[in-house]
């Protein structure tokens, strides 16, 4: 599934090509891609302009303008239940094999295309393509009272660590009164959005941490070096164009990111530590994999059970 770094390309991409254009129509060729808006997105789109491009861990979603003026009622919302003004926005989530293409309208269906967006000015349009179709787009009402305005399906997903919304004292609070794993914590969008298991590996190794390490025993200070190093992986990352495994990943314009050659672990089972030279170990995690050098990530004695 793509982390923070591959939907950020992503973003970036969509921000350049489809940013303040109007959208002209919306097909929908497979139901399940708009599971939630199934028999209303192409209504809910036809003549909405996408604001902005936005994103917060793994989602993204486009401000939409264009829509009839919402008139608040006595309790200040209106008969949909929304807060008055708040708006609407499309969300996609990319799941396991989604990818969102700007591609020239005569360009011919790709096998797997789920949604395709025309724009009225002719150009280029916005495909969604999803082999597995476990990604979708939704049509949502947007939540204005928090912080940071986000779609209502996703306002309870926390911040991630490149948004300036991320607060890195509350978040060491609340990572040590979780009592479990360091991983787990990474990988719980309540508490940190956007971390997979890619970036969770390589930010610990960077740490010297384990990913069973208990994070009560985390010092504030090791908490900040486990910060830094997360945000310095995945900035590496995003200059790399992301990290691809396959041919599923791929930016808007269909190209592959190439920072799995910059991995210092994740996937490199037996092969040297580029730290120590210790052959880097593979263990089981939660129905996945785990990878850490036993000499720069020793596994703590008082992990939990």
């Amino acid at each position: 599934m793509p982390e923070l770094p591959e939907v950020e390309v992503v973003r970036r991409g969509l921000e350049r090509w489809v940013a303040g254009r109007t959208i002209a129509s919306a097909e929908v060729l497979h139901p399940r891609a708009v599971r939630r808006n199934v028999g209303s997105l192409p209504d809910r789109l036809k003549g909405r302009t996408a604001a902005s491009v936005e994103r917060r861990g793994k989602y993204l979603w486009l401000p939409l303008l264009g829509s009839e003026d919402v008139t608040a009622g006595p309790d200040g919302q209106d008969g949909l239940g929304r807060e008055a003004g708040a708006g609407e926005a499309l969300i996609a989530h990319l799941g396991m094999s989604g990818q969102l293409l700007v591609v020239d309208p005569r360009t011919p269906m790709e096998k797997h295309l789920r949604v395709r967006l025309s724009f009225t000015d002719g150009g280029p349009e916005l495909r969604f393509v999803d082999q597995r179709t476990f990604g979708h787009l939704l049509v949502a009402p947007m939540a204005v009272r928090l912080p940071r305005p986000v779609p209502e399906p996703i306002a309870h997903i926390a911040a991630d660590p490149l948004e300036d919304a991320f607060d890195d004292e509350e978040f060491a609070t609340r990572l040590r009164s979780r009592r479990t794993e360091i991983k787990r914590a990474l990988l719980d969008q309540s508490l940190i959005s956007g971390v997979g298991n890619i970036y969770a590996d390589e930010a610990l190794w960077r740490a010297r941490l384990h990913w069973a390490r208990p994070t009560e025993t985390l010092t504030t200070t090791k908490i900040a070096e486990l910060l830094s190093a997360v945000r310095e992986v995945m900035a590496e990352a995003l200059e790399q164009g992301g990290t691809s495994f396959d041919s599923l990943y791929v930016n808007v314009n269909g190209e592959s990111g190439y920072f799995d050659r910059s991995l210092a672990v994740y996937g490199r089972r037996d092969r040297p530590c580029p730290r120590c030279g210790t052959p880097v170990r593979r263990e089981a995690f939660m129905n996945r994999s785990s990878y850490s050098c036993p000499k720069c990530q020793p596994r703590p004695r008082n992990a939990h059970p």
